[in-house]
């Protein structure tokens, strides 16, 4: 990543990775400088730059925890997740701060990054007393016939900078239920959240070796985390194409692999729609945290009778947004990530003012001037007379630019929307409760809104994608990852006294 020159403080807090239970240097020595991307004058702090080495120790640590952390019940786990989650409620407001400092989102939404995982982690515990399995009748008599979830092992979660609290706890907290342990990596960008999380897993009693964090770039730590041959199962959220090497990775070394990837999310806005609510969805879903989500409403697909009049009330309310560092409560959009995030949004805009030709209807500037001038900020951006082909309207930009497409009707919204790679998150604005249900049933994506933005999931349901999205699995929502992070052990308990043969004593 490409780093402005800090403003260093004399002695800058140096962090640590946490393997075995004992907070511990890099082996090879090395560091990385945390910049606040609002202000990259502040250093946040320096962090490991971790190798093999390093995660080879925090491996052997989870895979020697395993045994007994498996041993413990359940619910006895369960309660240790329930302090977790006391912890985490007691410690929110300090957790949220360093959060806007390192990532750079507004204070609130840093605010409801802790919140989800606070809710992760209660509504998980809840099932430390609900791992079920079910009984079922055999097909021969004085036989019985039920099966039972057990852990699956050594988990590894790689996880963003995005949601650096939330994703984490998504997969932290149901692995942990389940009687597995970790070794999670989180995003060089944003490892002191990801840091505060362990600590407050070890106020709250977890034993040493079952949470290990090693801190590093993809290409170092991630690569050799996903290629660790006693590493049971990895988690991935992130990029498409580096869902796909790591699918690679777990295909040849046989590892269990949740994938959770890229979306071009729609917003489908009927002629019927209720506009002024339609736009504050669009402005939300677009630009809430700089527009830097999987989920991020960066199609708007607009009926051809009120293109227009949606177009200028947008313009509008986007045009009022106040930009600027996070931590200010005034302020609704932050700064994007780094300057290669900066580059790569930069670049879509060009393409899609030279390439596409589509009409830059607002912003598609980076601010350098004045409060600007030691940040990475991106003025909110409308692009419009945009084509469903387009680049800037079929690939992900993961910034604070979206593409208002014009529709015929609901079935040409519908074609459209479900027109690109990506199949993670759609909605639809109308008054019309039977599109909503046609939109509903046809849009072949993971997540459905009505009448709201395309951002907003709860951890009760299950959250993931179809398509390039990812690879069928789901996070959130016991049903979903229970499955992920445990597998099924059939039993069968014979007490006939002798030697029945299933299916060949049953033959007719």
């Amino acid at each position: 990543m490409a780093q402005a020159k800090a403003k260093l403080s004399p002695k800058p807090e140096v962090y640590k990775n946490y393997i075995a239970g004992r907070w511990v240097r890099p082996a090879g020595g090395e560091m990385m400088d945390n910049l606040n991307p609002a202000d990259t004058r502040e250093l946040v702090g320096r962090f490991p730059a971790s190798t093999g080495e390093d995660v080879d120790a925090a491996v052997n640590a989870a895979r020697e925890a395993l045994p007994q952390w498996k041993k413990t019940p359940a619910p006895r786990r369960a309660e240790i997740l329930y302090r977790l989650g006391q912890i985490l409620i007691e410690r929110k407001e300090q957790y949220a701060v360093e959060m806007t400092r390192e990532m750079g989102k507004v204070l609130k939404e840093a605010r409801g990054d802790v919140q989800e995982a606070i809710d992760m982690t209660f509504y998980t515990a809840g099932e430390g007393r609900r791992l079920h399995g079910y009984t079922t009748p055999s097909e021969l008599p004085d036989k019985f016939a039920m099966c039972v979830r057990q852990p699956i092992g050594v988990c590894a979660l790689v996880t963003p900078w995005n949601f650096p609290m939330a994703i984490p706890s998504w997969k932290m907290m149901p692995a942990l239920v389940c009687g597995n342990t970790v070794v999670i990596k989180p995003a060089e960008d944003t490892p002191l959240s990801t840091l505060n999380l362990v600590q407050a897993c070890i106020d709250a009693g977890v034993p040493a070796g079952v949470v290990n964090v090693v801190m590093g770039t993809g290409e170092a730590a991630g690569a050799a985390l996903s290629s660790h041959k006693n590493v049971n199962l990895i988690s991935f959220t992130g990029s498409t194409d580096t869902g796909r090497l790591v699918a690679e990775t777990a295909a040849r070394t046989g590892k269990n692999c949740s994938l959770e990837m890229g979306g071009k999310n729609v917003i489908l806005i009927m002629e019927d729609a209720d506009l002024d609510l339609a736009v504050e969805g669009a402005v939300w879903g677009a630009f809430g945290t700089s527009g830097q989500r999987c989920t991020a409403s960066s199609r708007l697909v607009v009926h051809k009778r009120v293109y227009k009049k949606f177009v200028d009330k947008l313009t509008e309310r986007t045009r009022a947004l106040r930009i600027g560092n996070g931590l200010d409560k005034k302020v609704e959009v932050g700064p994007v990530i780094n300057e290669d995030a900066v580059n790569k949004i930069m670049g879509y805009i060009e393409i899609g003012r030279q390439v596409d030709g589509a009409t830059l209807h607002l912003g598609g500037h980076r601010l350098e001037r004045g409060e600007y001038k030691h940040g990475w900020y991106i003025e909110p951006t409308i692009f419009t007379d945009v084509a469903p082909r387009m680049r800037i309207a079929q690939e992900e930009i993961f910034g604070p630019v979206v593409s208002v497409i014009p529709c015929r009707d609901l079935d040409d919204a519908v074609q459209i929307g479900n027109g690109v790679q990506y199949g993670l998150s759609s909605a639809i604005y109308t008054a019309d409760v039977n599109r909503a249900f046609r939109a509903m049933e046809q849009m072949h994506t993971g997540i459905f809104y009505v009448n709201s933005s395309t951002i907003g999931a709860e951890v009760h349901l299950p959250f993931g994608g179809t398509k390039a999205t990812g690879n069928g699995h789901r996070e959130g929502a016991m049903a979903s990852s229970l499955d992920i992070f445990s597998e099924w052990k059939a039993v069968y308990v014979d007490y006939s006294g002798k030697l029945q043969k299933a299916q060949i004593d049953t033959a007719t």
